[in-house]
């Protein structure tokens, strides 16, 4: 997914010769925290709300181009370095810009993003969820996969992570079905060290069909 299937450009922007007032309104308006500044069509940087509230009303843009910040990325960028920039900046919406004029095309606001990552990461897909954690050199994906087979299941997104503080590689497995115990247990065999799992689990669902029966019982 690249960043010109999400920029939107019906976002406001603002040029350096606009007073804060308007600045200010117009985030009020849209609810972000952030706009882009304008010149002849060029991105000249991002002002902040933060930044604005200290400010005079009756100031310039341009007077406070010092705190302008300059993140942007161009429309033909994966989406997750507009993701990367969001978050290394926290910023409310990510520029995107042509990359010989550097012309502002639109932004990407914080929320599609939300979006897109939800998506890419196959978070809207039904499922369990399982994390397990090994060593780099251990990891081997169709090993993974052929012990979620063999639970009549399948793999529907995997996703890694370098756990800072030991070191460990994280591998986050997303499966086709929610009942995940038997597959749990069957990694287990295998000597896998399981973090931890998400899934509507076989064994709570008799716990709740014996206390339902329970309390029919005890209405008769």
């Amino acid at each position: 997914m690249l960043a010109s299937q999400l920029v939107v450009t019906n976002y406001p922007s603002v040029s350096p010769v606009d007073k804060v007032a308007l600045a200010l309104q117009l985030m009020d308006d849209y609810d972000i925290a952030h706009l882009a500044v304008v010149s002849d069509l060029k991105y000249m940087g991002l002002v902040a709300k933060s930044d604005l509230l200290d400010a005079d009303d009756n100031n310039t843009i341009a007077m406070l181009e010092h705190q302008w910040q300059g993140p942007s990325v161009l429309m033909t960028d994966h989406f997750l370095t507009a993701l990367k920039t969001a978050a290394s900046f926290d910023i409310s919406l990510v520029p995107v810009v042509n990359g010989e004029t550097k012309e502002l095309q639109g932004v990407i606001p914080q929320m599609e993003l939300i979006h897109a990552a939800s998506k890419f990461t196959g978070a809207e897909e039904p499922g369990g969820l399982i994390v397990m954690e090994m060593e780099k050199r251990n990891f081997s994906f169709s090993e993974i996969s052929r012990l979620v087979e063999t639970n009549d299941a399948y793999i529907t997104q995997v996703n890694t992570a370098v756990d800072a503080a030991t070191g460990m590689l994280l591998i986050s497995i997303k499966i086709n079905k929610f009942e995940v115990s038997d597959i749990v247990a069957t990694f287990q065999r295998y000597d896998y060290i399981i973090r931890y799992y998400f899934g509507e689990e076989s064994y709570e669902n008799e716990l709740k069909e014996n206390y339902d029966l329970l309390m029919t019982y005890l209405k008769m």
